[in-house]
C-alpha cells in the first residue's frame, strides 16, 4: 500500500488496485469548504493525479463525535465528488455506483474512496 501524502488537514494516497483514498481531518457543515480544501490539495500536493474515463465506485464516510451534525449527506456528497472531478474522473456523471454514510466515531473527519468499476 502506498504511503499517505499529507498536506495540513488532507491525506490522500493511491491503493495497489489503483483506486484513490482521501482522508480529510476535522468536521464542518459547510460543504463547500471541502471542494476548496481539497481541490488546492490536489493542485499543489497530488499533481500525479490525471482524470479517467468509465464509470466509478464512490464510498465517502462522514465521521462523528456526539450528536450527529446537521449536515446533508447529499450536499457534502455533491462538494466531495466536485473536488475530484477534474482530477480522478472527468466529470461526475461518470459515477455509477455512489454510498455516502455518517458513523460516530472517536475523531471527527471525511473518508472518500474513488475506484474504476471493473
Amino acid at each position: 500500500m502506498a504511503d499517505w501524502i499529507k498536506a495540513g488537514k488532507v491525506q490522500g494516497r493511491l491503493t495497489q488496485d489503483g483506486a484513490l483514498e482521501i482522508r480529510c481531518a476535522g468536521l464542518t457543515t459547510q460543504a463547500k469548504y471541502y471542494k476548496t480544501l481539497l481541490r488546492e490539495f490536489f493542485r499543489k500536493d497530488f499533481p500525479s493525479l490525471h482524470p479517467g474515463q468509465g464509470d466509478y465506485q464512490v464510498h465517502i464516510i462522514m465521521d462523528y463525535t456526539g450528536d450527529a451534525p446537521w449536515m446533508d449527506l447529499d450536499n457534502l456528497a455533491k462538494a466531495l465528488l466536485d473536488s475530484v472531478t477534474g482530477n480522478v474522473f472527468v466529470d461526475d456523471h461518470q459515477v455509477a455506483r455512489l454510498l455516502v454514510e455518517r458513523r460516530s466515531a472517536a475523531h471527527e473527519g471525511i473518508y472518500m474512496r474513488v475506484a474504476a468499476l471493473d
